[in-house]
């Protein structure tokens, strides 16, 4: 019946295993789509420090692929230094999780007094060149948002562009999609996208920090829900088995066993 059960907890643990080499996929793939979508929006904010987060989840994503192989092979092994490595590393995962979580909300409350300073240089310095990256990413911006202007179209009446040109008329990429004959006129305002992009901006930056935000707080709660420190789990019976006591685990255990 002992052995059985042991058997059985050594099934739960290899499972939990391939869970948390879901999770690193999972998680690498948020950190990376927060990294790829953030270029688009590099801009209009100039703390890198914003992007911080989504380098720790990455982290943590890569640190989960490695719990997954140490915990496979140690349950595999029957081995008590692997499985101390293997829960020591769970634990670090899981705080790093929870402070990813503190640091994505402090970035979140950031974001919107970043892009406010950013914003106004990058529109002062459009010149509607495809060759600029700054007009590029405006024009990219208006289009993708549908906005036009800091605050609304009229913002772009006091940028060096729009007194340069002497046209009277807003980038085209202010014109909404169904106005087929839009030049960009300020006379057809109609044409024109009503809302500022600044706050669709700031808006699209917090739902990107909360796509971080969530995917920590997922994988936390399944850790505590799942992992080997919750009272209850399968895999304790195997952990004992193997003589691995949770309370006991510290680095000079750690130490000790690959020394």
């Amino acid at each position: 019946m002992g052995q059985c059960g042991i058997t059985s907890s050594k099934t739960v643990l290899v499972f939990l295993n391939l869970i948390f080499w879901g999770a690193a996929g999972i998680l690498c793939y948020v950190g990376a789509y927060v990294f790829i979508t953030y270029d688009d929006y590099d801009h209009f904010f100039e703390d890198v420090y914003t992007l911080f987060p989504a380098v720790v989840i990455i982290a943590v994503g890569a640190l989960l692929f490695i719990i997954g192989l140490i915990g496979c092979c140690a349950t595999i092994r029957e081995s008590r230094c692997g499985l101390a490595t293997f829960v020591f590393i769970l634990l670090l995962v899981f705080v790093t999780e929870v402070v990813v979580v503190v640091l994505g909300y402090v970035y979140r409350a950031k974001v919107e007094n970043e892009v406010d300073r950013s914003i106004q240089k990058v529109y002062k310095t459009y010149n509607g060149t495809n060759s600029d990256a700054a007009s590029r990413a405006i024009d990219y911006v208006q289009r993708q948002l549908h906005c036009c202007g800091i605050h609304n179209y009229s913002d772009w009446e006091n940028t060096d562009w729009f007194k340069e040109t002497k046209n009277q008329s807003v980038p085209l990429s202010c014109c909404r999609e169904t106005a087929k004959s839009c030049n960009g006129s300020l006379a057809n305002p109609s044409d024109l996208y009503a809302e500022g992009c600044e706050a669709l901006v700031v808006k699209k930056l917090q739902e990107i920090l909360m796509h971080v935000i969530w995917a920590a707080l997922a994988f936390a709660a399944i850790q505590d829900r799942f992992s080997l420190c919750s009272p209850g789990c399968p895999g304790t019976h195997f952990v004992d088995h193997v003589g691995v006591k949770l309370t006991e685990i510290h680095l000079p255990l750690l130490l000790k066993c690959w020394d």
